[in-house]
């Protein structure tokens, strides 16, 4: 486990914002990842971020996860509660891939803009979003946040973790998602998001949040 130093809740959103900046690569928009499990409840950190790099003068876009989940024939094949399928097959990578992260990469467009798709299907409906793409300039930050994002070879320029206890995850996490506990058990142990990310966030109580960076 990282060193962590605490940080307020408003000042973590400004270190973020700050080692976004620090390292973009100027030449395409910095793809940001924000992994954490559904009990952290990241919205209010992911909005701060978002409004901080935007007074920064930064454009920033943001996908979430859950709306590239596969179509539901496949995503529940087994039942709406299968740890296995929720762990390795919800998430439909390839189009995340396709649609959102390999088109503002390097291997996007030549010049300005860079445009994806900022959703693909309602999670609750299953139907597709059918939303028009979304563009950002070189300069901009888009930031995907979800849920076991990392170990899928998927290509960010920056990837940051809130982790948060095993035992915090069991008292935190809504009782009707209690059946998915195992899977963030063996994302610990399988992909161990902590040593992978650049960024480690200790967020057992968002309100007294502490961070690590490498």
């Amino acid at each position: 486990m990282p060193n962590f130093d605490p940080v307020s809740p408003e000042r973590l959103a400004q270190q973020l914002a700050d080692l976004a900046v620090a390292r973009h690569p100027v030449v395409h928009p910095l793809r940001v990842a924000l992994d954490a499990p559904r009990c952290a409840a990241i919205g209010p950190l992911v909005t701060a971020l978002g409004q901080t790099l935007t007074l920064a003068g930064r454009v920033v876009g943001i996908v979430h996860t859950e709306t590239f989940y596969r179509d539901a024939s496949l995503r529940l094949e087994y039942g709406k509660t299968d740890v296995e399928s929720f762990y390795s097959g919800w998430l439909d990578v390839a189009a995340l891939q396709r649609e959102v992260l390999r088109p503002v990469g390097p291997s996007g467009p030549t010049a300005e803009p860079w445009s994806y798709l900022p959703s693909l299907r309602d999670p609750v409906t299953n139907r597709a979003t059918r939303v028009a793409p979304a563009t950002l300039p070189s300069a901009g930050v888009l930031i995907v946040t979800g849920e076991l994002l990392f170990g899928h070879g998927l290509p960010f320029d920056l990837t940051v973790h809130a982790w948060v206890s095993r035992q915090a995850r069991g008292r935190r996490t809504d009782p009707d998602w209690a059946w998915a506990l195992p899977a963030f058990d063996r994302y610990d142990l399988d992909v161990n998001p902590v040593s992978l990310a650049d960024v480690v966030l200790r967020y057992d109580d968002p309100a007294h949040p502490a961070i690590a960076v490498r």
